[in-house]
């Protein structure tokens, strides 16, 4: 009875081999999903998440051509011109030139200048359908005679409504009917790392559409304007953006570009946009009254560096007066050099650019609380704010990147 029993198993054993050899030779996928199968009831050693298949990942998104259309038609090429003597070389204003070549001195030592109409070459961005165009202020500065000329080939005189040196914005307006115009964006929604195009006419080659993101939120303490809250971007910007548009992923107007970092004339990767948020204040402000009002005090402020803090035994917090305009707003509520201003109307202040913007804010005539410390004790002042004056004319370029220190 045992003997039948095991031949039994030992003739079942075999017929099971011989199938499992013949499904691995004929249909070895059955074989593979049993497999997977076993693996899918298999408890894992630790909880993962994993991306679904086919799914992949980083952006989606494989064409900002969307955003390009929807923005390029508003921005505009600004020429701006003005009398004086240049050589008679045909390629001197030719900004691909003079980058490549230079403008030799020897050159217009052996030539007699003749008087010309210089151009300087620029962007813009018409904001409104009545003809209001932002441009940078060292675009138009010092121009006779203002053209523009649009995405779709007509070209019109501009005459300047008002400037803002301290910006660098200017606001300029056209003539003409059906104009396009961009659409502006939010900039409490802006974050570092989002997808950004720069729309302008670098080098006087054409319209450009160059790309990168937002490297950076709120640059300030670069020395290129009074007021600085830029947005940085390493999309290519090049001499002939100034006063075009930084524009998001939808082709909503985030900047107007105005400078950029570097040492040859041309992109290194650093390049420097005003906040669609101050452009707006400026525009709104230059249309109403033709001019920015701003508040001042009249007082040479210093950041409290960590050596200035150990050298006179100060807190490193507010801002140091360095100095104080005789007859000034803050001469006569009795301020003094030495003083370090810590908050004004209960607003912090961190540094001379925070001083800046706070004081600038006030509407002059207008009284305001400076708390400040004055020989390690704290004590209160009440200001009535002056009318910033305006700026002495100094030159703007796109590469300055000096360190100049504003007056407050």
């Amino acid at each position: 009875m045992l003997r039948r029993f095991w031949l039994l198993f030992a003739q079942a054993v075999t017929v099971l081999l011989a199938l499992m050899f013949i499904v691995a030779t004929l249909k070895p996928q059955w074989l593979q999903r049993q497999g997977q199968l076993g693996k899918q009831l298999a408890s894992p050693i630790v909880a993962l998440r994993e991306v679904a298949p086919g799914s992949g990942s980083g952006s989606t998104a494989t064409s900002y051509a969307d955003a390009a259309q929807k923005a390029m038609p508003a921005v505009v090429n600004v020429f701006s011109g003005k009398g004086g003597s240049q050589p008679p070389n045909p390629h001197a204003q030719d900004p691909l030139f003079r980058y490549f070549f230079g403008n030799p001195k020897n050159q217009q030592q052996q030539q007699p200048p003749q008087d010309e109409t210089a151009t300087n070459l620029g962007s813009g961005v018409i904001v409104s359908s009545e003809g209001y165009i932002l441009t940078n202020e060292h675009v138009v500065d010092g121009a006779d005679e203002i053209e523009v000329a649009l995405a779709d080939g007509r070209r019109t005189n501009a005459k300047v409504i008002g400037v803002d040196p301290e910006t660098d914005l200017a606001v300029l307006k056209i003539g003409m009917t059906n104009l396009p115009t961009i659409t502006l964006g939010r900039m409490d929604q802006a974050r570092v790392g989002d997808v950004v195009l720069a729309i302008g006419n670098p080098f006087g080659v054409g319209q450009t559409v160059t790309m990168g993101i937002i490297s950076a939120l709120g640059r300030n303490h670069l020395g290129i304007n009074t007021f600085e809250n830029f947005i940085q971007t390493d999309a290519p910007i090049n001499p002939g953006n100034s006063g075009g548009a930084l524009v998001d992923t939808k082709g909503n107007l985030l900047g107007i570009n105005t400078a950029i970092y570097s040492r040859s004339g041309g992109s290194l990767g650093i390049g420097f946009a005003i906040p669609v948020s101050t452009a707006r204040s400026v525009l709104e402000s230059i249309i109403t009254t033709g001019s920015v009002t701003r508040g001042w005090i009249g007082v040479e402020p210093q950041d409290v560096t960590p050596a200035i803090a150990e050298s006179f035994g100060l807190e490193q917090r507010g801002t140091i007066v360095a100095g104080v305009l005789q007859g000034g707003p803050a001469d006569k509520a009795g301020i003094k050099p030495g003083d370090v201003l810590l908050d004004v109307n209960g607003e912090e202040i961190t540094d001379t650019t925070r001083l800046l913007n706070v004081i600038a804010q006030i509407k002059p005539g207008t009284q305001a609380k400076v708390k400040l410390m004055r020989k390690k004790k704290e004590m209160n002042v009440v200001v009535t704010i002056g009318k910033r004056p305006p700026p002495p004319k100094q030159a703007n370029t796109e590469d300055d990147n000096g360190d100049a220190q504003p007056e407050e």
